[in-house]
Protein backbone atom coordinates (compact mmCIF):
# COMPACT_ATOMS: atom_id res chain seq x y z
CA UNK A 1 0.00 0.00 0.00
CA UNK A 2 1.35 3.69 -0.96
CA UNK A 3 2.36 5.64 1.89
CA UNK A 4 -0.29 8.37 2.84
CA UNK A 5 1.04 12.02 1.45
CA UNK A 6 0.53 13.60 4.65
CA UNK A 7 -0.03 12.18 8.28
CA UNK A 8 -2.97 12.80 9.87
CA UNK A 9 -1.49 15.40 12.66
CA UNK A 10 -0.18 17.25 9.61
CA UNK A 11 -3.46 17.52 8.34
CA UNK A 12 -4.99 18.64 10.90
CA UNK A 13 -2.48 21.43 11.72
CA UNK A 14 -2.86 22.51 8.02
CA UNK A 15 -7.04 22.56 8.56
CA UNK A 16 -6.42 24.68 11.70
CA UNK A 17 -3.86 27.38 9.98
CA UNK A 18 -6.29 27.42 6.62
CA UNK A 19 -7.13 31.46 6.63
CA UNK A 20 -10.62 29.86 5.49
CA UNK A 21 -11.22 28.52 8.87
CA UNK A 22 -11.41 31.94 10.60
CA UNK A 23 -10.19 35.37 9.81
CA UNK A 24 -8.16 37.23 12.37
CA UNK A 25 -10.79 39.87 13.54
CA UNK A 26 -13.54 36.78 14.10
CA UNK A 27 -15.05 37.82 17.39
CA UNK A 28 -14.55 35.16 19.70
CA UNK A 29 -16.89 32.31 19.88
CA UNK A 30 -18.60 33.03 16.40
CA UNK A 31 -18.69 30.41 13.87
CA UNK A 32 -16.16 30.19 11.34
CA UNK A 33 -17.54 30.76 7.48
CA UNK A 34 -17.19 26.85 6.30
CA UNK A 35 -18.85 25.60 9.45
CA UNK A 36 -21.73 28.51 9.15
CA UNK A 37 -22.12 27.62 4.99
CA UNK A 38 -22.01 23.65 6.25
CA UNK A 39 -24.66 23.69 8.90
CA UNK A 40 -26.91 25.84 6.36
CA UNK A 41 -26.91 23.40 3.63
CA UNK A 42 -27.21 20.68 6.13
CA UNK A 43 -30.60 22.13 7.09
CA UNK A 44 -31.44 22.12 3.38
CA UNK A 45 -30.64 18.41 3.43
CA UNK A 46 -27.90 18.83 1.35
CA UNK A 47 -25.35 16.26 1.60
CA UNK A 48 -27.83 13.78 3.26
CA UNK A 49 -28.33 10.62 1.73
CA UNK A 50 -30.89 10.12 -0.90
CA UNK A 51 -32.26 6.63 1.12
CA UNK A 52 -32.49 8.53 4.19
CA UNK A 53 -35.09 10.97 1.94
CA UNK A 54 -36.53 8.01 -0.30
CA UNK A 55 -35.91 4.64 1.73
CA UNK A 56 -38.12 2.50 -0.47
CA UNK A 57 -38.17 2.92 -4.56
CA UNK A 58 -42.09 2.29 -4.40
CA UNK A 59 -42.74 5.58 -2.46
CA UNK A 60 -41.36 7.60 -5.39
CA UNK A 61 -42.24 5.66 -9.12
CA UNK A 62 -41.45 6.92 -12.40
CA UNK A 63 -43.52 9.54 -13.61
CA UNK A 64 -44.31 10.71 -9.65
CA UNK A 65 -43.93 13.73 -7.63
CA UNK A 66 -44.29 13.67 -3.83
CA UNK A 67 -44.44 17.15 -1.93
CA UNK A 68 -43.53 17.36 1.62
CA UNK A 69 -43.22 19.22 4.83
CA UNK A 70 -39.71 19.81 6.13
CA UNK A 71 -39.42 18.42 9.75
CA UNK A 72 -37.41 21.17 11.74
CA UNK A 73 -37.13 19.03 14.52
CA UNK A 74 -35.02 16.31 12.15
CA UNK A 75 -32.87 19.35 10.64
CA UNK A 76 -32.33 20.70 14.24
CA UNK A 77 -30.99 17.05 14.98
CA UNK A 78 -28.95 16.73 11.89
CA UNK A 79 -27.41 20.18 13.29
CA UNK A 80 -26.88 18.87 16.58
CA UNK A 81 -25.05 15.51 15.40
CA UNK A 82 -22.53 17.48 13.14
CA UNK A 83 -21.87 19.46 16.56
CA UNK A 84 -21.43 16.66 18.61
CA UNK A 85 -18.02 15.93 17.46
CA UNK A 86 -17.21 18.64 19.82
CA UNK A 87 -18.75 17.94 22.84
CA UNK A 88 -16.62 15.64 24.70
CA UNK A 89 -17.81 16.47 28.35
CA UNK A 90 -20.81 18.39 30.33
CA UNK A 91 -18.88 21.45 29.74
CA UNK A 92 -19.36 21.73 26.05
CA UNK A 93 -22.69 20.48 26.29
CA UNK A 94 -24.19 23.32 28.60
CA UNK A 95 -22.12 25.40 26.15
CA UNK A 96 -24.17 24.05 23.19
CA UNK A 97 -27.91 23.88 25.02
CA UNK A 98 -26.78 28.09 26.28
CA UNK A 99 -25.73 29.01 22.04
CA UNK A 100 -28.55 27.12 20.45
CA UNK A 101 -31.08 29.77 20.62
CA UNK A 102 -28.28 32.22 18.91
CA UNK A 103 -27.08 29.26 16.34
CA UNK A 104 -30.30 28.72 15.20
CA UNK A 105 -30.92 32.48 14.64
CA UNK A 106 -28.32 32.41 12.39
CA UNK A 107 -28.52 29.61 10.49
CA UNK A 108 -32.44 30.95 9.62
CA UNK A 109 -30.98 33.74 8.23
CA UNK A 110 -28.01 32.03 6.74
CA UNK A 111 -29.97 28.86 4.82
CA UNK A 112 -31.94 31.76 2.82
CA UNK A 113 -28.63 31.98 0.65
CA UNK A 114 -28.17 28.31 0.41
CA UNK A 115 -28.63 28.93 -3.14
CA UNK A 116 -26.57 31.71 -4.15
CA UNK A 117 -24.08 29.77 -2.84
CA UNK A 118 -24.35 26.98 -4.76
CA UNK A 119 -25.05 28.64 -8.09
CA UNK A 120 -22.26 30.59 -7.58
CA UNK A 121 -23.77 33.71 -7.63
CA UNK A 122 -21.32 35.62 -4.88
CA UNK A 123 -18.82 34.42 -2.35
CA UNK A 124 -19.94 33.49 1.21
CA UNK A 125 -19.12 36.81 3.28
CA UNK A 126 -21.11 38.74 0.28
CA UNK A 127 -24.23 36.59 0.75
CA UNK A 128 -23.92 36.24 4.46
CA UNK A 129 -23.50 39.83 4.33
CA UNK A 130 -26.98 39.93 2.79
CA UNK A 131 -28.50 37.60 4.55
CA UNK A 132 -27.45 39.61 7.79
CA UNK A 133 -30.36 42.31 7.03
CA UNK A 134 -33.43 39.41 7.42
CA UNK A 135 -33.66 38.81 11.03
CA UNK A 136 -37.34 37.20 10.64
CA UNK A 137 -37.14 33.44 12.14
CA UNK A 138 -37.60 30.58 9.93
CA UNK A 139 -40.81 29.65 8.46
CA UNK A 140 -42.31 26.52 7.26
CA UNK A 141 -40.39 25.37 5.04
CA UNK A 142 -41.72 22.90 2.43
CA UNK A 143 -40.65 20.89 -0.89
CA UNK A 144 -41.36 18.19 -3.81
CA UNK A 145 -39.07 14.96 -4.89
CA UNK A 146 -40.06 14.63 -8.83
CA UNK A 147 -38.80 11.78 -10.46
CA UNK A 148 -39.90 12.14 -14.17
CA UNK A 149 -38.17 11.93 -17.91
CA UNK A 150 -38.63 15.58 -17.68
CA UNK A 151 -36.03 16.26 -15.71
CA UNK A 152 -33.62 14.11 -17.22
CA UNK A 153 -35.19 16.41 -20.14
CA UNK A 154 -35.08 19.48 -19.22
CA UNK A 155 -32.24 19.63 -16.30
CA UNK A 156 -32.69 22.77 -15.93
CA UNK A 157 -36.72 23.05 -15.67
CA UNK A 158 -38.26 26.53 -14.55
CA UNK A 159 -39.70 25.96 -11.06
CA UNK A 160 -42.01 28.73 -9.15
CA UNK A 161 -44.41 28.33 -5.89
CA UNK A 162 -46.82 30.69 -5.48
CA UNK A 163 -48.76 31.66 -2.41
CA UNK A 164 -52.55 33.17 -2.80
CA UNK A 165 -52.96 36.21 -1.14
CA UNK A 166 -56.66 37.42 -0.93
CA UNK A 167 -60.09 36.35 -2.15
CA UNK A 168 -62.29 36.60 -4.54
CA UNK A 169 -62.03 39.04 -7.65
CA UNK A 170 -59.16 40.68 -5.36
CA UNK A 171 -56.62 37.39 -5.23
CA UNK A 172 -52.99 37.76 -6.16
CA UNK A 173 -50.57 35.51 -6.33
CA UNK A 174 -47.25 36.10 -4.69
CA UNK A 175 -43.87 33.99 -5.27
CA UNK A 176 -42.05 32.38 -2.63
CA UNK A 177 -38.20 31.95 -2.30
CA UNK A 178 -36.78 29.10 -4.24
CA UNK A 179 -34.36 27.93 -0.98
CA UNK A 180 -32.81 24.78 -3.44
CA UNK A 181 -33.48 23.43 -6.34
CA UNK A 182 -31.13 20.82 -7.43
CA UNK A 183 -30.81 17.50 -9.52
CA UNK A 184 -30.27 14.93 -6.77
CA UNK A 185 -29.99 11.91 -9.76
CA UNK A 186 -30.85 12.05 -13.79
CA UNK A 187 -34.46 11.88 -13.38
CA UNK A 188 -34.75 13.14 -9.89
CA UNK A 189 -35.76 16.98 -8.65
CA UNK A 190 -35.86 18.36 -4.92
CA UNK A 191 -36.88 21.76 -4.47
CA UNK A 192 -37.41 23.57 -1.47
CA UNK A 193 -39.47 26.54 -0.73
CA UNK A 194 -39.51 29.32 2.11
CA UNK A 195 -43.49 28.93 3.09
CA UNK A 196 -46.24 26.66 2.14
CA UNK A 197 -47.32 27.46 -1.96
CA UNK A 198 -50.84 27.31 -3.30
CA UNK A 199 -49.54 26.32 -6.80
CA UNK A 200 -46.55 25.08 -7.94
CA UNK A 201 -45.71 25.32 -11.73
CA UNK A 202 -43.34 23.40 -13.71
CA UNK A 203 -41.84 24.79 -17.03
CA UNK A 204 -39.88 24.02 -20.07
CA UNK A 205 -36.76 26.41 -19.88
CA UNK A 206 -37.21 29.23 -21.49
CA UNK A 207 -33.64 29.32 -23.27
CA UNK A 208 -34.98 29.87 -26.87
CA UNK A 209 -37.34 30.02 -29.56
CA UNK A 210 -38.08 26.08 -30.65
CA UNK A 211 -40.56 24.98 -33.07
CA UNK A 212 -43.09 21.87 -33.19
CA UNK A 213 -46.23 20.73 -33.81
CA UNK A 214 -48.82 18.66 -32.17
CA UNK A 215 -49.98 15.30 -31.85
CA UNK A 216 -53.93 15.09 -32.66
CA UNK A 217 -54.25 11.28 -33.01
CA UNK A 218 -52.00 7.75 -33.63
CA UNK A 219 -50.72 9.04 -37.36
CA UNK A 220 -51.89 12.77 -37.20
CA UNK A 221 -50.69 16.25 -36.14
CA UNK A 222 -51.74 19.99 -36.21
CA UNK A 223 -50.80 23.05 -35.62
CA UNK A 224 -52.20 26.17 -34.03
CA UNK A 225 -53.30 29.26 -36.10
CA UNK A 226 -51.31 32.25 -34.55
CA UNK A 227 -51.75 35.78 -35.44
CA UNK A 228 -49.20 38.70 -36.16
CA UNK A 229 -48.38 39.08 -32.62
CA UNK A 230 -47.79 34.65 -31.88
CA UNK A 231 -50.62 34.21 -29.95
CA UNK A 232 -53.15 31.30 -30.85
CA UNK A 233 -56.02 32.97 -32.66
CA UNK A 234 -59.39 32.00 -30.77
CA UNK A 235 -61.88 29.61 -32.04
CA UNK A 236 -60.13 29.28 -35.36
CA UNK A 237 -59.71 25.43 -36.01
CA UNK A 238 -56.38 24.02 -36.22
CA UNK A 239 -54.41 23.27 -39.66
CA UNK A 240 -53.65 19.44 -40.16
CA UNK A 241 -50.34 19.21 -41.06
CA UNK A 242 -49.73 16.94 -44.25
CA UNK A 243 -46.59 15.40 -45.05
CA UNK A 244 -44.47 13.61 -47.53
CA UNK A 245 -45.39 10.81 -49.99
CA UNK A 246 -43.45 7.69 -48.72
CA UNK A 247 -44.05 7.49 -44.74
CA UNK A 248 -40.84 8.75 -43.26
CA UNK A 249 -42.37 11.35 -41.14
CA UNK A 250 -41.42 14.41 -43.08
CA UNK A 251 -43.62 17.46 -43.32
CA UNK A 252 -44.67 19.05 -46.43
CA UNK A 253 -43.33 22.24 -45.53
CA UNK A 254 -44.94 24.01 -48.92
CA UNK A 255 -48.62 22.47 -48.75
CA UNK A 256 -48.26 23.25 -44.38
CA UNK A 257 -47.76 26.58 -46.05
CA UNK A 258 -50.48 26.72 -48.72
CA UNK A 259 -53.19 26.02 -45.93
CA UNK A 260 -51.87 28.60 -43.51
CA UNK A 261 -52.12 31.02 -46.37
CA UNK A 262 -55.80 29.30 -46.60
CA UNK A 263 -56.57 30.42 -42.98
CA UNK A 264 -55.57 34.17 -43.69
CA UNK A 265 -57.43 34.71 -46.63
CA UNK A 266 -60.43 32.98 -44.85
CA UNK A 267 -59.81 35.39 -41.44
CA UNK A 268 -57.51 37.99 -42.84
CA UNK A 269 -58.14 40.48 -40.20
CA UNK A 270 -56.86 37.97 -37.44
CA UNK A 271 -54.79 35.33 -38.66
CA UNK A 272 -50.83 36.11 -40.20
CA UNK A 273 -50.48 36.41 -43.21
CA UNK A 274 -47.48 34.20 -45.15
CA UNK A 275 -45.19 36.95 -46.63
CA UNK A 276 -41.96 34.85 -46.10
CA UNK A 277 -40.20 32.95 -43.95
CA UNK A 278 -40.67 35.18 -40.91
CA UNK A 279 -44.12 34.49 -40.96
CA UNK A 280 -44.24 30.89 -41.24
CA UNK A 281 -41.60 30.48 -38.12
CA UNK A 282 -44.50 32.75 -35.86
CA UNK A 283 -46.72 30.13 -37.44
CA UNK A 284 -45.02 26.91 -36.08
CA UNK A 285 -44.09 28.79 -32.76
CA UNK A 286 -43.71 26.10 -30.18
CA UNK A 287 -44.13 27.51 -26.31
CA UNK A 288 -42.90 25.98 -23.58
CA UNK A 289 -44.32 23.51 -21.69
CA UNK A 290 -46.15 24.23 -18.15
CA UNK A 291 -47.28 21.49 -15.57
CA UNK A 292 -49.40 22.90 -12.87
CA UNK A 293 -50.19 21.94 -9.70
CA UNK A 294 -52.64 23.37 -7.11
CA UNK A 295 -55.33 22.17 -4.87
CA UNK A 296 -55.79 17.97 -5.29
CA UNK A 297 -53.18 17.01 -8.27
CA UNK A 298 -51.67 18.78 -11.24
CA UNK A 299 -52.77 20.70 -14.25
CA UNK A 300 -51.65 20.56 -17.16
CA UNK A 301 -52.10 24.45 -18.10
CA UNK A 302 -51.61 25.56 -21.92
CA UNK A 303 -49.10 28.48 -22.52
CA UNK A 304 -50.23 31.85 -24.30
CA UNK A 305 -50.49 30.55 -27.81
CA UNK A 306 -50.10 27.06 -27.79
CA UNK A 307 -51.28 23.78 -26.11
CA UNK A 308 -49.11 21.78 -23.93
CA UNK A 309 -47.91 18.06 -23.93
CA UNK A 310 -48.83 17.47 -20.16
CA UNK A 311 -46.95 15.10 -18.08
CA UNK A 312 -48.50 11.73 -16.93
CA UNK A 313 -47.54 12.56 -13.20
CA UNK A 314 -51.03 13.38 -11.90
CA UNK A 315 -52.57 10.55 -13.20
CA UNK A 316 -49.89 8.01 -11.92
CA UNK A 317 -50.33 9.40 -8.63
CA UNK A 318 -54.02 8.64 -8.70
CA UNK A 319 -53.63 4.84 -10.22
CA UNK A 320 -55.02 2.53 -7.82
CA UNK A 321 -52.12 0.24 -8.21
CA UNK A 322 -49.52 2.81 -7.59
CA UNK A 323 -51.50 4.18 -4.50
CA UNK A 324 -52.12 0.36 -3.05
CA UNK A 325 -48.62 -0.14 -3.07
CA UNK A 326 -47.40 2.89 -1.92
CA UNK A 327 -49.71 2.08 1.09
CA UNK A 328 -47.98 -1.56 1.56
CA UNK A 329 -44.99 0.38 1.85
CA UNK A 330 -45.63 2.90 4.58
CA UNK A 331 -48.60 0.80 5.81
Amino acid sequence: MNPAWITGAAALRERLLSPAQAAPDAPAGALPPYLESFLAHLRLLVGVPFEYLVPDSRLLPEESIRFFYVDRSFTDRLVDGALAVGKVGTREQAHHQAQEPSLRATLDRTERVVRILQRGAAPFAQARQQAAGDAAPAQVTTGFLLRSAAVASWPDMEVRALAREGSGGAVTWQPLTTLRLERLQTSVLVALFDGVPDRVTCEEPHHGVTFGIDRSGANAFRLAVRGPDGSAVTGAPPVAVPFRAGGRGVVAIAELRRRLHAQNVADPARVIAQTGPGAFAVSVLDPPWRQRFEGTGGHPVAPPGGSTRPLTVAARAADPAVRAAVEEVVG
